[in-house]
């Protein structure tokens, strides 16, 4: 019996929230970046702890538990959303991507919930500049919007033969 794309993309959102929330435990926890300040990893690349308080790049920085609960909201119905697209969805490409966001989605909203706040701990930069702060939940949302992007350009119907 096959397995449906469906259940391949619920298996990948939980996989998705399992890894970032170890990540997460093992870097706030055992390896306590907390202490360590920032950390050369290579020469693109820094470790360091971020407690975001918005949302992507930090916009929208909401201190207010009423903000964050405002956040929270926005990201558990967005993973409905997704959740409802990923249920009528009989592709395995698609299902994965909407997977990874999912996961992401709701990894970031545990954290939102635990700490008040999103851990975020890779740091790129380039000479002087610097890109945002992140985390491995946003590395899922970013891929699955990709693997959307690309379900959508080789696998519309009209593209078939």
């Amino acid at each position: 019996m096959a397995v449906s794309p469906r259940a391949v993309g619920a298996a990948v959102a939980l996989a998705a929230i399992a890894v970032d929330q170890a990540h997460k435990a093992w870097m706030l926890g055992p390896f306590d970046i907390a202490s360590k300040g920032r950390i050369e990893a290579a020469p693109f690349l820094d470790l360091v702890l971020v407690w975001n308080r918005g949302v992507s790049y930090g916009l929208f920085t909401q201190d207010a538990d009423a903000g964050q609960w405002i956040l929270i909201a926005l990201g558990l119905a967005g993973a409905a959303l997704f959740s409802w697209w990923l249920r009528d969805t009989d592709r395995v490409l698609p299902a994965v991507a909407l997977g990874l966001i999912i996961g992401g989605a709701l990894s970031n909203v545990i954290d939102r919930i635990v700490h008040g706040a999103v851990a975020d701990f890779f740091l790129l930069h380039a000479g002087s500049f610097e890109w945002y702060v992140f985390n491995i939940a946003d590395v899922w949302i970013t891929a699955g919007v990709i693997g959307i992007m690309l379900a959508w350009l080789t696998e519309r119907r009209q593209n078939a033969t």
